[in-house]
Parts: structure tokens; sequence; C-alpha cells
């Protein structure tokens, strides 16, 4: 698939809602892969070197055009000539200046038009280089779209971290407008008051230093989306997952379109491609070549003043390397060794992704079930928290009761969205192990 048929097809399924920034400045997650696509440089950087692998993929590169040159040249002497004759009724001379101008010029073309098929496995080699190419910028596509995904869902759990930091601050206000009334009524003490107090401020202080971390998360974004001047946005409300993905559908897809899998299948290719090119060394090379030249000579002195040719060549070459040192084969061999080499590097690959799969579902499995346990969690905490509130408004339970409430709320609602993280994190590396990932992201 050429590169801008990737890009394209990618920008197409990242659409997933509006492609513009909603009102409030709220950055959707199609608007944060669109500008990383558009500003980031090793995206761009990766475009010109995938452009430069294709311009490098033509047939006069490869050898199967002709080379054609002309030139032209004029030469004057100005000399002094003593010529002396041994024949007595030649009269001796002495000139002095005598001008000799030559004028020429030319058309010449050779082309090789057998190289013991040397040029053919170029030509392969060099088609190779530019899908290499090509797919080296998918990876950094890929490996953007992936860090960008993440990134923006830890904001999202961040933002969400803090809302929860929010609602924490305001019942420990509320906790004090209770404490404060029950002073005033009498049913209450000032060390219940003071307590709600210094809880009331630590409750700020974490909400405090929640945003910090959230302006920080959104900078680090921003320096992925190479825009550091955008900043300050919010992001949607929620952690959206797929559905449950499947190992073994996870495993075939990797095999056939993981993109490091790709690249390794492919500098496999282009190794064995320059030993056939080294192989070609061996057979001779046959070249055509022709030309049409003009030449012309006027000189002041000798039997000539002035001589003018013109005409057509034309022939045939053969050549073949007998003997370079030694050269050829040492360069097969190391191309061989070079050719193994990628072969063992395949496989380590294959391997690796294999291993990181089985790795990143096991969290994203675990991740799955600690979402649906601490949603349920997260109910009885909630209504915990509600029977609390009502009961210490009544006086039966006491503030650290009430505290202890607080912090069992706040704990399981970090816990959901730190394993709404995880199986977000992991779902973005299975589908970028897999190779769905430009495919699936905007599900």
């Amino acid at each position: 698939m050429r590169l801008n048929q990737i890009l394209l097809a990618t920008l197409l399924s990242l659409i997933f809602g509006t492609a513009s920034l909603q009102a409030q400045d709220t950055l959707s997650i199609s608007d944060a892969i669109r500008r990383g696509l558009e500003h980031n440089f090793s995206i761009r950087v990766a475009k010109s070197d995938a452009r430069i692998s294709s311009n490098n993929n033509s047939l006069g590169n490869a050898g199967f055009l002709p080379v054609i040159t002309a030139d032209g040249a004029i030469n004057k002497r100005i000399e002094d000539n003593v010529t002396n004759y041994s024949a007595p009724t030649l009269p001796d001379r002495d000139v002095k200046g005598a001008e000799t101008t030559n004028y020429s010029y030319g058309i010449r073309a050779n082309w090789t038009i057998f190289d013991g098929l040397t040029m053919f496995a170029t030509s392969d080699r060099l088609s190779i280089e530019a899908e290499i190419g090509n797919t080296e910028t998918q990876l950094k596509i890929e490996t953007l779209l992936a860090d960008v995904v993440k990134a923006y869902y830890q904001i999202v759990g961040q933002q969400k971290a803090y809302k929860v930091l929010e609602n924490t601050v305001a019942v420990s206000q509320e906790r004090i407008r209770i404490a404060e009334t029950k002073k005033d009524l009498g049913s209450g003490s000032e060390y219940d008051l003071l307590q709600a107090k210094a809880d009331f401020n630590e409750d700020r202080a974490a909400l405090i230093r929640a945003g910090t971390v959230l302006k920080q998360a959104k900078i680090i974004v921003s320096q992925v989306l190479s825009d550091t001047a955008f900043s300050d946005f919010k992001v949607q409300s929620t952690i959206n997952i797929g559905e449950m993905l499947n190992i073994d559908e996870l495993q075939q897809s990797a095999y056939s379109q993981n993109t490091e899998l790709l690249l390794a299948r492919l500098d496999e290719q282009a190794a064995k491609s320059v030993i056939k090119e080294i192989s070609g060394e061996w057979m001779p090379e046959i070249a055509l070549n022709g030309g049409y030249g003009y030449a012309k000579t006027e000189s002041s002195i000798g039997f000539s003043n002035f001589s003018e040719t013109t005409g057509l060549n034309y022939g045939i070459t053969a050549r073949i390397n007998l003997f370079d040192g030694f050269n050829k084969s040492r360069r097969r061999q190391n191309a061989q060794l070079m050719l193994k080499n990628e072969q063992l590097r395949f496989q380590d690959v294959e391997l690796n992704t294999t291993s990181q799969l089985l790795q990143m579902f096991a969290i994203y499995n675990d991740a799955f079930e600690l979402i649906e346990l601490e949603e349920e969690n997260l109910t009885y905490t909630k209504q915990s928290q509600e029977i609390a509130l009502e009961r210490y408004r009544l006086g039966t339970i006491s503030s650290v009761e009430l505290r202890e409430t607080q912090q069992s709320l706040l704990n399981a609602e970090n816990r959901l969205i730190v394993a709404q993280i995880e199986a977000k994190k992991a779902e973005t590396e299975l589908l970028r192990l897999s190779g769905l990932l430009l495919k699936k992201t905007g599900d």
C-alpha cells in the first residue's frame, strides 16, 4: 500500500465524531491524532525518507537505461616553429606565432544490455527499499497513534480523578457545615470541627496536586503532538474501551500484519537481492555504444591549412573481470552472513512479538476483571457514603467513621480509573502489536 493511501485510510478511520475542536476548547481523540499526524516531527522526517526511497526506485538507477553524453571543445595553440629540411629543394622555415585551432563536438551513447542479470536484482532491491521506506513510515505512524491514544486517555483518567477529588472536597465542606451546626446546637465538639477543617484542607491540597498532574499530562500530549503552544484544553469525560479482544485472532493478525515483522521480512528480501547483485558480477558485461562526432582543425602552418571530419561510430563491447583479488567472493560471503543475520532477526522479532502479545493480553484480561469488580465495589461505597453522611447528620456515627467512608469511596473511584487506563493502554498495545491499530483506532 502506498504511503498516501495509508495516511488517507488512517485519517478516514479516525473520524468518530466531529473532526474539529469542539466548543470550550475540548480536544477529541480524533483531533489529537490528526494534529499529531500533521505536526509531529518524526512523522514528517519519516515521510521525507520514504519519498527518497521511492525516488531511488527507478529504471535508470537500476541500470536498465542507456547513458548518453554530449561534449564540445575549442582548443587553440600559438607556437613558434623552426623547420630545417634535408632536401635542398625545400626551403627552411622559421615561423613566429603560428596558430592552430581545433574544434570538436559529439554525442555518445553507451547501453549495457547484459550484466549477468545484476540490473534485475538491483531493481528488485530498490523496490524493496522503497517498500521498506513506506513501512517504516507506517511504523512511525502506529507508534505515534499509540502514544497519542495512551497519553490522551491518561489525561482523561487524570481529569476523572480531579472530578473525584472535587466531589471529596464538596463532601468535606458539607462535613464542616454539619460540624459547625452541631457545635452551635451543643451536640458537637470543637474537636470534630477542627478535624473536619483539617481533613478539608488535606482534600484541597490533594486537589491542587491533582491539578498539577493534569497540567503536566496535557503538556506531555502537546509535546507528542509537536504543538507545545496548544496545552490548555479539555478532553472527553469517558475512557472508551472496545469489545473484548481474542488472543488467537490477535496472534494470527500479528503474524501477517505486524509492522515490525513486515520490516524484518523486507530486510531479508533485500539481503537476498544483494547476493544476486554480487553473483551477477561473475558474468560478462555486454554493452552497445555509438555516437556522432565532428572535428575541425585550422592551422597557419603545415601542409594543410584546414581539415574537417564528421561521422557516426558504433560498436559492441564485451568485458569480464577475470580476477579482482577475491573481492567478489569476500563480498558475497559477507552478503550471505547478512542474510543469515536478517533471518535470525526475523525469528527474534517474531518471538518478541508473540511474547509481548501474551504479556499484554494478561494485563488486558486482568484489567477487564478489575473494572467489573471495581464498578461493583464503587456502587457499594457510594451507597455507604450516602448512609454515613446521613448518620453523621443524625449524630449516630463519629467524624472518623465518616472520614473512613470518604477514603473508601475515593480509593474505589481511583482504582476504577486506574483499571480503565490500564485496560485502554493494553488494548492500544495489543492493536499495535497485531497490526490492527490503524484499522481500529476509531472504533
